[in-house]
């Protein structure tokens, strides 16, 4: 966390927390959604404003973390700002790397910190790839599943089946925190 961000928690300590303002995609994309946004429709399905501003990413990648609760949020100074997630807290690019003939697998986050050991990979049913890393559990860029799929077929990594509904479960992350002021999803 920025220094700066630790130092607006010390001067103002009672801020309330933000939901449904900010998301992040399967992509890695962040996207502010602001009240007619989320008048408009659920995320992901209504996405909002894309953020493409470099050092506000920067910002927003250095200060990501997560409550107790498996909630995931940017604390952004004094202010708890909760992500809405599409799919995984973590958004992995995979990228094969061959020096050599000798074949490797380079797995980095959406934030831009690598993701150490691959503990488990799982696929869901709508395709998906998630990797369990020592920073926690991620899903696979769509544009990087070609390297990743490369790393499956040499048995680097060895998918096992699994619904959405239970990676949610089995790592206790929450796709819409609590408290959040976007509209519920329509049944």
């Amino acid at each position: 966390m920025d220094d700066i961000v630790k130092a607006a928690l010390k001067k103002w300590p009672n801020v309330p927390d933000c939901y449904g303002w900010l998301a992040l995609d399967a992509r890695g994309d962040w996207y502010m959604r602001d009240d007619r946004t989320q008048a408009a429709g659920p995320f992901p399905q209504v996405k909002g404003s894309r953020i493409n501003h470099d050092k506000l990413k920067e910002f927003i990648h250095r200060n990501y973390d997560h409550d107790a609760q498996g909630a995931w949020f940017f604390q952004n100074g004094p202010q708890r700002v909760y992500v809405e997630l599409e799919a995984a807290p973590l958004v992995w690019g995979v990228r094969k790397v061959d020096e050599g003939g000798a074949v490797r697998f380079e797995v980095e986050a959406h934030t831009g910190r690598p993701a150490g050991a691959i503990h488990s990979a799982w696929l869901d049913e709508s395709g998906r790839l998630f990797l369990e890393t020592e920073l926690g559990l991620g899903v696979v860029k769509s544009m990087d599943m070609d390297a990743a799929a490369d790393a499956v077929l040499a048995g680097i990594w060895q998918p096992q089946d699994t619904l959405f509904a239970e990676l949610l479960e089995r790592f206790a992350y929450s796709l819409r925190p609590q408290g959040q002021t976007s509209a519920p999803a329509q049944a």
